[in-house]
């Protein structure tokens, strides 16, 4: 299973990203830097700064998406990584409906996509994810996409065949002269994994941003420069289960400058 699994997982996103490339294929791309400082959260050390580098695009055929985040802890070392660590994602989909050339939308569904999701990190941590998506109209909302995906892990660690459920979406207010954008998602691992390792338990992690367009309030240019905050809510982080012994909820805010170029 593991090795078809990440053959297509190679595949899809080979194609993704080298056909994306070429500039007659990329239909729009977009790059950020955000800065992010919160404490209260649970399992690593509970003061962390993070500089993460976001990408996405769309092209011929469909899109991707694209992070890395430099994680700092504060005052306390990781007991497993240290001082610092970085984690990222490389989430491509291919579109039915671009492939296809034909109008696939029907009732709230704009398109059906395949999508992909690499998770990767230091440590023993990577997974493949893989499975259907689909882009929603749903009023008011600038996107939401809804992925189903099927979790592999890398190695013998729990979480192999889980279901994971993934909203992303955008959303704008007017305010003043300029504008309040939520945006963010939701992993939703539904099922739990039991082997010789040990047990890797449903969670949910629930990470939106509430961001003030600063730069448009100050006539420098609309969507470029936000500040707001993160809101993080993981129940079972990292699908450890979540104990008097050992807390692994997680609740808290992080301050948010992002630049976007």
């Amino acid at each position: 299973m593991k090795p078809m699994f990440k053959g297509l997982m190679l595949a899809g996103s080979l194609l993704a990203g080298g056909q994306a490339v070429a500039g007659d294929l990329l239909q729009w791309q977009n790059n950020s830097l955000t800065y992010l400082w919160g404490k209260n959260f649970t399992v690593n050390p509970q003061i962390q700064q993070t500089v993460t580098f976001e990408h996405a695009d769309a092209w011929k055929y469909g899109d991707n998406f694209f992070f890395l985040d430099r994680i700092f802890y504060n005052g306390k070392e990781d007991g497993n990584v240290g001082p610092d660590t970085y984690y990222g994602e490389f989430s491509p989909r291919l579109s039915f409906g671009k492939i296809l050339d034909k109008d696939l939308s029907f009732g709230p569904i704009k398109d059906v996509l395949l999508a992909f999701t690499y998770e990767f990190g230091e440590g023993d941590n990577e997974s493949y994810l893989l499975g259907p998506g689909f882009d929603l109209n749903i009023p008011g909302f600038d996107y939401f996409q809804l992925n189903f995906y099927q979790r592999q892990t890398e190695g013998n660690r729990p979480g192999d065949g889980v279901w994971q459920i993934t909203p992303v979406w955008s959303y704008t207010l007017p305010l003043g002269n300029s504008n309040i954008l939520i945006d963010g998602y939701m992993d939703w691992v539904v099922d739990n994994d039991k082997n010789a390792r040990g047990v890797y338990h449903a969670n949910l992690h629930f990470n939106p941003q509430v961001k003030y367009d600063l730069g448009k309030a100050l006539n420098w240019g609309e969507k470029q420069l936000y500040v707001g905050f993160e809101y993080d809510y993981w129940k079972n982080k990292y699908g450890i289960e979540d104990s008097g012994a050992f807390k692994t909820n997680q609740d808290t805010a992080s301050f948010l400058v992002k630049y976007h170029f």
